[in-house]
């Protein structure tokens, strides 16, 4: 069983940066899939990226937001930098036990088994 804990997220003006932290408890963390999505009101869970066997970026976010891992702390990070207004979303990490899905599998929301309870991120233009 993991358990994943979302930290990091406020409120920043349009350029700014933050990086958003998931803490995970459970063994072989390293050994997972972590996928990050944000989601807005009445709209689906979206990828913004992740990272298993490679690392993924939506486009909307390439070049500007990056994924990382402390595989000693158990914890995922998503660097977000630039950031725009329509960056505003509640950001969710999510863990998978399997890492050789391909970008069609880690992309769905429904690949994932664990996931954190979301920390909210506002961008002011």
């Amino acid at each position: 069983q993991v358990q994943l804990v979302e930290s990091g997220g406020g409120l920043v003006q349009a350029g700014g940066s933050l990086r958003l932290s998931c803490a995970a408890s459970g063994r072989f963390f390293s050994k997972y899939t972590v996928g990050w999505f944000r989601q807005v009101p009445g709209k689906e869970r979206g990828l913004v990226g992740y990272s298993g066997d490679t690392t993924y970026y939506a486009d909307s976010v390439k070049g500007r937001f990056t994924i990382s891992r402390d595989n000693a702390k158990n914890t995922v990070y998503l660097q977000m930098n630039s950031l725009k207004p329509e960056d505003a979303a509640v950001y969710y990490c999510a863990a998978s036990p399997t890492v050789y899905g391909g970008d069609s599998t880690y992309a769905r929301a429904a690949s994932y088994d664990y996931w954190g309870q979301g920390t909210q991120v506002t961008v002011s233009s």
